[in-house]
């Protein structure tokens, strides 16, 4: 064996390593993602804001109001960062409707 074959062995060996190695991570990342559905946005969340739409939008309006109050430079920046979106998903619309 010369020098090509040995390096093409090494090669090929690490390749292998390689490839189980993202065989494990491909089946992590599923399972995780399995895991993460059950904290993600579901039916039993839609059902509970359906059920409790009232209280929710009064937690958030309080959190608002306090927040006037305790940090108003929080509030700005919500407020800009809301404003820099909208702007963004405007000009992205406008992007698709000239397409």
């Amino acid at each position: 064996m010369d020098e090509k074959d040995i390096q093409i062995l090494k090669l090929n060996a690490e390749l292998s390593n390689h490839k189980k190695e993202v065989a494990i991570l491909r089946e992590t990342v599923s399972t995780l993602q399995n895991q993460l559905e059950k904290y993600t946005n579901n039916e039993r969340h839609k059902r509970y804001y359906e059920k409790n739409k009232e209280k929710v939008k009064q937690n958030a309006k309080q959190y608002l109001d306090n927040l006037k109050v305790q940090n108003p430079d929080k509030l700005k920046e919500y407020r800009h960062r809301a404003y820099l979106k909208r702007k963004e998903r405007n000009a992205m619309d406008f992007r698709i409707g000239l397409n």
